[in-house]
């Protein structure tokens, strides 16, 4: 039996980095989600409603990649209470071809924040206008800041401002990618004045009420929603919908069950049924994104197995060509 590369946390911080090369891995799969034929099944989800928990599982099978991931990655929102990351998983890595393990990344939830990351980043470049300079992130974790350092990387943003209910979390986050990035970011008071003054809106909370309501959006406004990946979560109050110009999916048939669309729909403001260009239609140039710079853009992220096909393979290849982690043999 071939040896099984074995790659901790450390090793994965050390190749992969939140940069151009991993946001065009998870492009391209977008792409190849519209064109490929994949394989993708629906999302396993179990909640431990007793911890504040969850974890999901997902996959998909990319025709021309010899290798498919199963993801395992839990949220447990209680953990920061004590000391812990929210976020947690692994990857496991196969060969397409005979279905033995190949590698096993041991990420502690790394790769799932690179590549959620990154997918924002290929929702703005499509989605936001050209014009952008200005952001407001609604959260102040982990995810919030590789959002906003995604969104630098295709957008020459200039002020940002972070919110969230814990307005020192917002202070902490702020001053933290204030020395980062090297640009103006503040800790906003009130949600309402930071969307309206800004250009792009990045939501990465659990929140399960609507933070964003439909009268403050205006013309021009971008926002990538990335929170609401279970059934019981919203970020986005439904009328957003219904005031956008161009809703975009990251997968329909997902955000139908567990994103922004799923709450739109319940609430009667978007019809059921209605059939939206994806965010690979996007990509893959068979669907038009921003018409103009006046439009009111969304796109609606739930998270899809392509994308931990995509990071798990580009993480095993960076490996190999660094000699990093360990071989195993069976």
């Amino acid at each position: 039996m071939p040896a099984i590369k074995i790659l901790a946390e450390a090793d994965l911080r050390e190749i992969v980095k939140l940069d151009m090369d991993a946001v065009e891995c998870v492009e391209r799969a977008f792409s190849l989600l519209a064109t490929g034929g994949v394989e993708m099944p629906p999302i396993l989800s179990m909640l431990i409603p007793a911890f504040h928990g969850e974890v999901d599982v997902k996959t998909a099978y990319v025709p021309g990649i010899d290798s498919y991931a199963i993801k395992m990655a839990s949220g447990f929102f209680d953990n920061p209470k004590q000391g812990l990351p929210s976020a947690s998983g692994l990857m496991v890595l196969f060969s397409a071809r005979t279905g033995f393990v190949e590698a096993l990344l041991l990420d502690n939830g790394y790769l799932t924040d690179i590549r959620t990351a990154a997918a924002g980043a290929v929702a703005a470049k499509h989605l936001a206008p050209d014009t952008a300079r200005t952001a407001c992130i609604v959260g102040a974790g982990a995810q919030a800041k590789l959002q906003l350092q995604a969104l630098c990387l295709v957008r020459p943003i200039e002020k940002v401002s972070f919110w969230a209910r814990d307005i020192s979390k917002a202070q902490a986050a702020a001053a933290e990618m204030s020395a980062t990035l090297g640009i103006d970011v503040t800790a906003a008071q009130h949600l309402e004045q930071a969307v309206r003054e800004a250009d792009v809106i990045v939501t990465t909370t659990p929140s399960t009420q609507p933070l964003i309501r439909a009268e403050w959006l205006r013309a021009g406004h971008h926002v990538t929603a990335m929170g609401s990946d279970q059934e019981h979560k919203l970020e986005l109050e439904p009328a957003c919908l219904a005031a956008a110009d161009l809703y975009v999916p990251d997968r329909q048939s997902q955000t139908e069950m567990l994103g922004e669309l799923h709450h739109a729909i319940s609430a009667g403001v978007v019809p059921a049924g209605r059939q939206y260009d994806e965010l690979g239609d996007i990509v893959a140039g068979t669907a038009s994104g921003r018409g103009d710079a006046q439009q009111i853009t969304i796109c609606d992220l739930t998270g899809t197995g392509i994308q931990d096909t995509a990071i798990a393979t580009f993480a095993r290849e960076r490996a190999e060509a660094l000699g990093s982690g360990t071989n195993f043999n069976a």
